[in-house]
Protein backbone atom coordinates (compact mmCIF):
# COMPACT_ATOMS: atom_id res chain seq x y z
CA UNK A 1 0.00 0.00 0.00
CA UNK A 2 1.23 3.41 -1.32
CA UNK A 3 0.74 6.32 1.08
CA UNK A 4 -0.51 9.89 0.05
CA UNK A 5 -0.22 13.01 2.53
CA UNK A 6 -2.82 15.29 1.89
CA UNK A 7 -3.46 18.78 3.72
CA UNK A 8 -6.75 20.56 3.80
CA UNK A 9 -8.89 17.35 3.99
CA UNK A 10 -11.52 18.28 6.46
CA UNK A 11 -13.69 19.77 3.39
CA UNK A 12 -14.21 20.25 0.06
CA UNK A 13 -11.63 19.32 -2.61
CA UNK A 14 -9.17 17.97 -0.08
CA UNK A 15 -11.84 15.97 1.69
CA UNK A 16 -12.99 14.60 -1.59
CA UNK A 17 -9.04 14.03 -2.48
CA UNK A 18 -8.67 11.57 0.50
CA UNK A 19 -11.45 9.54 0.08
CA UNK A 20 -10.69 8.96 -3.79
CA UNK A 21 -6.76 8.26 -2.97
CA UNK A 22 -7.98 5.75 -0.26
CA UNK A 23 -10.44 4.01 -2.79
CA UNK A 24 -7.47 3.83 -4.70
CA UNK A 25 -5.67 1.48 -2.20
CA UNK A 26 -3.21 4.37 -0.49
CA UNK A 27 -3.04 4.93 2.97
CA UNK A 28 -3.86 8.36 3.78
CA UNK A 29 -2.16 11.01 5.75
CA UNK A 30 -4.54 13.52 6.75
CA UNK A 31 -2.88 16.74 7.91
CA UNK A 32 -4.76 19.43 9.24
CA UNK A 33 -5.02 22.16 11.76
CA UNK A 34 -8.35 20.94 13.89
CA UNK A 35 -8.10 17.39 14.85
CA UNK A 36 -11.92 17.06 15.11
CA UNK A 37 -12.80 17.77 11.56
CA UNK A 38 -9.97 16.35 9.89
CA UNK A 39 -11.10 13.14 11.87
CA UNK A 40 -14.51 12.93 10.24
CA UNK A 41 -12.38 12.63 7.13
CA UNK A 42 -10.09 9.97 8.64
CA UNK A 43 -13.11 8.13 9.79
CA UNK A 44 -14.86 8.50 6.86
CA UNK A 45 -11.86 6.76 5.01
CA UNK A 46 -11.85 3.81 7.73
CA UNK A 47 -15.38 3.46 7.59
CA UNK A 48 -15.40 2.38 3.71
CA UNK A 49 -12.85 -0.19 4.48
CA UNK A 50 -9.50 1.87 4.05
CA UNK A 51 -6.41 3.61 5.98
CA UNK A 52 -6.20 6.46 7.45
CA UNK A 53 -4.70 8.45 9.90
CA UNK A 54 -4.60 12.37 11.46
CA UNK A 55 -1.41 14.27 11.54
CA UNK A 56 -1.54 17.82 13.00
CA UNK A 57 -0.26 20.56 10.41
CA UNK A 58 -0.78 24.39 10.95
CA UNK A 59 0.03 25.67 7.57
CA UNK A 60 0.24 29.22 9.28
CA UNK A 61 3.03 28.32 11.16
CA UNK A 62 6.46 27.07 9.59
CA UNK A 63 7.44 25.65 12.49
CA UNK A 64 3.80 23.65 12.61
CA UNK A 65 5.34 22.97 8.92
CA UNK A 66 8.63 21.60 10.26
CA UNK A 67 7.74 19.80 13.19
CA UNK A 68 4.73 17.47 11.20
CA UNK A 69 7.19 16.79 8.10
CA UNK A 70 9.51 15.91 10.77
CA UNK A 71 6.82 13.60 12.53
CA UNK A 72 6.25 11.93 9.44
CA UNK A 73 9.67 11.11 8.60
CA UNK A 74 10.50 9.88 11.82
CA UNK A 75 7.74 6.97 11.17
CA UNK A 76 10.59 5.73 8.55
CA UNK A 77 7.98 5.74 6.02
CA UNK A 78 8.42 5.99 1.99
CA UNK A 79 5.65 9.06 0.45
CA UNK A 80 4.35 7.87 -2.63
CA UNK A 81 2.41 11.44 -3.27
CA UNK A 82 1.86 14.62 -1.89
CA UNK A 83 -0.97 16.84 -2.40
CA UNK A 84 -0.36 20.47 -1.09
CA UNK A 85 -4.20 21.55 -1.40
CA UNK A 86 -5.24 23.63 1.64
CA UNK A 87 -5.30 27.29 1.29
CA UNK A 88 -6.50 30.55 2.33
CA UNK A 89 -9.21 32.29 0.27
CA UNK A 90 -9.28 36.07 -0.58
CA UNK A 91 -9.10 37.62 3.17
CA UNK A 92 -6.89 40.16 4.61
CA UNK A 93 -3.98 39.13 7.42
CA UNK A 94 -0.69 37.88 8.29
CA UNK A 95 0.74 34.46 9.45
CA UNK A 96 2.57 33.81 12.90
CA UNK A 97 5.63 34.46 11.13
CA UNK A 98 4.95 37.76 9.37
CA UNK A 99 3.80 36.86 6.34
CA UNK A 100 0.75 38.19 3.75
CA UNK A 101 -1.52 35.25 4.74
CA UNK A 102 -2.37 34.21 1.13
CA UNK A 103 1.51 34.03 0.60
CA UNK A 104 2.71 32.62 3.63
CA UNK A 105 -0.75 29.61 3.73
CA UNK A 106 -0.74 29.03 0.19
CA UNK A 107 3.05 28.91 -0.59
CA UNK A 108 5.10 29.39 1.87
CA UNK A 109 3.92 26.88 4.51
CA UNK A 110 3.49 24.18 1.73
CA UNK A 111 7.09 25.02 0.41
CA UNK A 112 8.60 24.33 4.02
CA UNK A 113 6.39 20.95 4.24
CA UNK A 114 7.40 20.12 1.20
CA UNK A 115 10.99 20.53 2.14
CA UNK A 116 10.93 17.99 5.27
CA UNK A 117 9.18 15.65 3.62
CA UNK A 118 12.06 15.24 1.05
CA UNK A 119 13.87 12.58 3.41
CA UNK A 120 10.62 10.24 2.67
CA UNK A 121 10.27 10.66 -1.01
CA UNK A 122 11.63 8.16 -2.89
CA UNK A 123 12.39 8.14 -7.21
CA UNK A 124 9.18 8.78 -8.37
CA UNK A 125 7.66 10.33 -5.27
CA UNK A 126 4.61 12.92 -7.17
CA UNK A 127 3.78 16.63 -5.46
CA UNK A 128 0.67 17.57 -6.57
CA UNK A 129 0.26 21.57 -5.87
CA UNK A 130 -2.94 23.05 -5.76
CA UNK A 131 -2.92 26.48 -7.57
CA UNK A 132 -5.64 28.49 -9.64
CA UNK A 133 -6.43 29.75 -13.11
CA UNK A 134 -6.44 33.36 -10.87
CA UNK A 135 -2.80 32.91 -11.33
CA UNK A 136 -3.34 35.24 -14.48
CA UNK A 137 -4.19 38.14 -12.70
CA UNK A 138 -0.72 38.62 -10.90
CA UNK A 139 2.12 39.80 -13.16
CA UNK A 140 4.94 38.90 -11.14
CA UNK A 141 6.11 38.95 -7.27
CA UNK A 142 7.08 42.68 -5.65
CA UNK A 143 8.94 40.45 -3.28
CA UNK A 144 9.21 43.78 -1.02
CA UNK A 145 5.54 43.37 0.00
CA UNK A 146 5.19 39.78 1.02
CA UNK A 147 5.36 40.60 4.81
CA UNK A 148 2.46 43.57 4.64
CA UNK A 149 -1.44 43.36 5.04
CA UNK A 150 -2.95 42.73 1.80
CA UNK A 151 -3.54 46.17 0.34
CA UNK A 152 -5.89 45.05 -2.70
CA UNK A 153 -9.43 44.66 -2.24
CA UNK A 154 -10.41 41.54 0.27
CA UNK A 155 -6.67 40.98 -1.04
CA UNK A 156 -7.65 39.58 -4.45
CA UNK A 157 -4.18 40.45 -5.74
CA UNK A 158 -2.50 38.89 -2.79
CA UNK A 159 -4.50 35.37 -3.29
CA UNK A 160 -3.58 35.85 -7.16
CA UNK A 161 0.01 35.95 -6.34
CA UNK A 162 -0.37 32.70 -4.19
CA UNK A 163 -1.54 30.83 -6.70
CA UNK A 164 0.94 32.06 -9.11
CA UNK A 165 3.97 31.30 -6.49
CA UNK A 166 2.26 27.63 -6.82
CA UNK A 167 3.03 27.33 -10.35
CA UNK A 168 6.44 28.47 -10.19
CA UNK A 169 7.28 26.56 -7.12
CA UNK A 170 5.94 23.61 -9.02
CA UNK A 171 8.27 24.61 -11.83
CA UNK A 172 11.70 24.87 -9.94
CA UNK A 173 10.92 21.77 -7.80
CA UNK A 174 10.91 19.56 -10.96
CA UNK A 175 14.39 21.32 -12.39
CA UNK A 176 15.89 21.15 -9.61
CA UNK A 177 15.12 17.24 -8.48
CA UNK A 178 14.29 15.05 -11.60
CA UNK A 179 13.50 12.02 -9.15
CA UNK A 180 10.34 14.04 -8.35
CA UNK A 181 7.21 14.38 -10.46
CA UNK A 182 5.70 17.51 -9.48
CA UNK A 183 2.64 19.17 -10.85
CA UNK A 184 0.37 21.96 -10.47
CA UNK A 185 -3.31 22.11 -10.57
CA UNK A 186 -6.26 24.19 -11.48
CA UNK A 187 -8.63 22.57 -9.69
CA UNK A 188 -11.77 24.24 -12.07
CA UNK A 189 -14.77 26.38 -10.13
CA UNK A 190 -15.70 24.92 -7.05
CA UNK A 191 -17.68 26.49 -4.44
CA UNK A 192 -16.18 25.34 -1.24
CA UNK A 193 -15.23 27.74 1.61
CA UNK A 194 -12.37 28.96 0.15
CA UNK A 195 -14.72 31.58 -2.09
CA UNK A 196 -15.64 34.75 -0.38
CA UNK A 197 -19.24 34.12 0.89
CA UNK A 198 -20.31 37.41 -1.17
CA UNK A 199 -19.20 35.59 -4.07
CA UNK A 200 -21.02 31.63 -3.59
CA UNK A 201 -24.67 32.87 -4.83
CA UNK A 202 -23.18 33.67 -7.94
CA UNK A 203 -21.38 30.68 -8.51
CA UNK A 204 -23.32 28.10 -7.52
CA UNK A 205 -24.87 27.06 -10.19
CA UNK A 206 -22.24 26.39 -12.43
CA UNK A 207 -19.44 25.38 -9.93
CA UNK A 208 -18.13 21.62 -9.49
CA UNK A 209 -19.03 19.48 -6.67
CA UNK A 210 -15.82 19.13 -5.01
CA UNK A 211 -15.02 15.79 -6.14
CA UNK A 212 -15.35 17.20 -9.47
CA UNK A 213 -12.47 19.56 -8.43
CA UNK A 214 -10.57 16.59 -6.70
CA UNK A 215 -10.53 14.72 -10.27
CA UNK A 216 -7.52 16.59 -11.65
CA UNK A 217 -5.72 16.80 -8.73
CA UNK A 218 -5.64 12.75 -8.03
CA UNK A 219 -5.34 12.22 -11.54
CA UNK A 220 -1.80 13.93 -11.73
CA UNK A 221 -1.15 11.89 -8.55
CA UNK A 222 -1.85 8.81 -9.88
CA UNK A 223 -1.91 8.77 -13.68
CA UNK A 224 0.67 5.85 -15.59
CA UNK A 225 1.08 8.06 -18.45
CA UNK A 226 2.65 10.84 -16.37
CA UNK A 227 5.35 8.85 -14.92
CA UNK A 228 7.91 10.78 -17.07
CA UNK A 229 6.50 14.38 -17.00
CA UNK A 230 6.98 16.89 -14.47
CA UNK A 231 6.64 20.71 -14.18
CA UNK A 232 3.89 21.06 -15.67
CA UNK A 233 0.00 22.87 -15.20
CA UNK A 234 -2.77 20.60 -15.49
CA UNK A 235 -6.50 21.62 -16.05
CA UNK A 236 -9.27 19.07 -16.72
CA UNK A 237 -6.84 16.32 -17.48
CA UNK A 238 -4.92 17.90 -19.65
CA UNK A 239 -1.91 20.31 -19.84
CA UNK A 240 -3.22 24.03 -19.80
CA UNK A 241 -1.10 26.88 -20.34
CA UNK A 242 0.17 29.23 -17.62
CA UNK A 243 1.00 33.29 -17.79
CA UNK A 244 3.96 34.64 -19.20
CA UNK A 245 4.90 35.12 -15.53
CA UNK A 246 4.12 31.50 -14.56
CA UNK A 247 7.05 30.08 -17.22
CA UNK A 248 9.59 32.59 -16.04
CA UNK A 249 12.54 30.60 -14.72
CA UNK A 250 14.01 33.65 -13.46
CA UNK A 251 11.12 34.19 -11.11
CA UNK A 252 10.99 31.02 -10.35
CA UNK A 253 14.26 30.83 -9.24
CA UNK A 254 13.91 34.37 -7.23
CA UNK A 255 10.94 32.69 -5.51
CA UNK A 256 12.60 29.43 -4.44
CA UNK A 257 15.58 31.64 -3.01
CA UNK A 258 13.51 34.06 -0.82
CA UNK A 259 11.28 31.33 0.28
CA UNK A 260 14.76 29.62 1.48
CA UNK A 261 15.55 32.81 3.59
CA UNK A 262 12.22 33.09 4.67
CA UNK A 263 12.17 29.10 5.53
CA UNK A 264 15.66 29.30 7.46
CA UNK A 265 16.73 26.75 4.96
CA UNK A 266 19.17 29.23 3.06
CA UNK A 267 22.58 27.48 4.61
CA UNK A 268 21.35 24.12 4.02
CA UNK A 269 20.48 25.36 0.12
Amino acid sequence: MGSALITGTSSGIGWAAALEMSRLGFHVVAAGRSEKRTMRTVEAIREQGGSAEFLPLDLASLDSCRTAASAFVAGGRELDVLINNAGVGPVKGLTRDGYEIHFGINHLGHFMLTHGLRESFRPGTRVVQLSSQMHHRANGIDFERLQGIAGSFYGLDEYAVSKLANILFVRELARRDPDIRAFSVHPGLVATRIIPWYVRPLVRLRSLTPAQGADTAVWCATAPELAQRSGLYYSHRSVAVPSAAGVDDGLAGRLWEFSERACGLAAAA
